[in-house]
């Protein structure tokens, strides 16, 4: 018998902790999805435990060229409320939150950026840079932009969203200066940032730094022996030991360039893995915004200085 109730006792207790996961997921009033991980920690870090958050995109996912699965339509189709970053990044999705937009709000958070502080796109005089996370201060913006689309949607979590966003732009304030602090350890006319794309111009002309990428502003479009021949004159001429990968691109075409300085006598090597159009792996440091930033920072003043 004691054995029995013993047996029921647990059962019991299991049951109510089942049911309290259930109604903890339950006081979930909202189902958010965003298309990159970047986006997707911004609303995690406003919304706490309010709302139910996911990102379409996950580490080494280039959205430049990211179709869309039966998967994330069914996601998209159940959420509440949809952000993307806009200015072009996501283009093969463009159709896609066009239509889900006459259902349900669908914020393109670049687009809530005041022009005059985007970079311009090198091919096309009509279009934007939408690598916009590697601006600190336009990355305060985004949130600032998030917070108020998520206060409309659940006005009841308003002052808690209030606080979290406070809370939350006062850490990317300490990541600014974190960056800049780093960043000063490396003299200004060694302050040359070459990688596989043009993904860090924003981080360049915030943190002070020459930006070189081999494609253009989206990994869609291509490059030839002439680009990867004109980089490595570049890297000679200016004696630049040390280029980058990025974590969501082929690191082909870096090798290319190192080849063809070391065929000019001109040794480069990899200064590291740098985290560009995708962030780190969920429940890791460089899974974050912050993480992903710092990562960055440290690994291209410690290849560089």
């Amino acid at each position: 018998m004691k054995r029995f109730l013993g047996v029921l006792g647990l059962s019991l207790l299991l049951f109510g902790c089942n049911a309290q996961s259930a109604a903890t997921e339950e006081e979930k009033e909202g189902v958010v999805v965003a298309t990159t991980g970047q986006i997707a920690d911004a609303i995690k870090e406003i919304s706490g435990d309010h709302l139910t958050v996911s990102a379409l995109m996950g580490p080494g996912v280039d959205p430049h060229l990211y179709k869309a699965t039966q998967s994330d339509l069914t996601k998209l189709d159940k959420a509440e409320v949809i952000f993307y970053n806009g200015l072009h990044l996501e283009g093969q999705m463009l159709d896609i939150f066009e239509q889900m937009a006459k259902d349900k709000t669908v914020l393109a958070v670049g687009e809530k950026l005041d022009e005059q502080h985007l970079l311009a796109s090198d091919n096309d005089a009509m279009l934007h840079d939408p690598h916009i996370w590697f601006n600190i201060e336009l990355w305060k913006q985004v949130v600032a932009a998030i917070s108020d689309t998520l206060a409309e949607e659940y006005p009841a979590y308003k002052a808690d969203f209030e606080t979290n966003e406070a809370a939350y732009l006062k850490k990317l304030e300490e990541l600014q200066t974190y960056a800049k602090d780093r960043g000063s350890e490396i003299p200004e006319d060694q302050r040359i940032l070459v990688t596989a794309h043009d993904a860090f111009n924003y981080f360049g002309a915030s943190q002070g730094f020459d930006v070189r990428g081999l494609q253009g502003l989206s990994t869609d479009s291509e490059y030839g022996v002439k680009d990867v021949q004109e980089m490595v004159d570049f890297l000679v001429e200016n004696n630049i030991k040390a280029i980058f990968v990025e974590s969501s691109v082929s690191d082909k075409a870096m090798n290319a360039v190192i080849e063809g300085a070391k065929q000019k006598g001109h040794n480069i090597v990899i200064g590291g893995e740098l985290f560009s159009d995708a962030m780190g792996a969920e429940g890791t440091t460089e899974g974050t915004y912050i993480g992903m930033y710092q990562h960055n920072i440290d690994t291209i003043v410690d290849a560089l200085k």
